[in-house]
């Protein structure tokens, strides 16, 4: 294999680790704002509640835990997780071939 072709695959594999990385972020930082009671009237704290929303739809309200602090942080700490996961194994996998 041509050193260049080599490169291009470690690229495509740090891209794509690096979107799995800030999708855990947003989803983490959201977390964070929740738990500490951010201002949901900040536009900048709606953008990351949406952001985080879109990006955990799939976990949302996956536990039906009485608490609803303890929701959010499972269900959007899941999402963050698998996101994580998923995401630098598919990296992994691409820099290796």
């Amino acid at each position: 294999m041509s050193p260049r072709s080599r490169s291009g695959s470690n690229q495509a594999g740090t891209v794509v680790a690096v979107v799995a990385d800030i999708m855990a972020f947003i989803l983490g930082l959201w977390i964070l704002m929740y738990l500490l009671d951010a201002n949901q009237g900040n536009s900048f704290v709606q953008f990351v509640h949406d952001a985080a929303r879109w990006l955990a739809g799939w976990s949302h309200d996956l536990f039906t835990f009485d608490e609803q602090w303890a929701r959010v942080v499972a269900g959007y700490g899941l999402a963050a997780v698998v996101y994580l996961f998923v995401g630098h194994a598919i990296a992994n996998r691409v820099q290796r071939h």
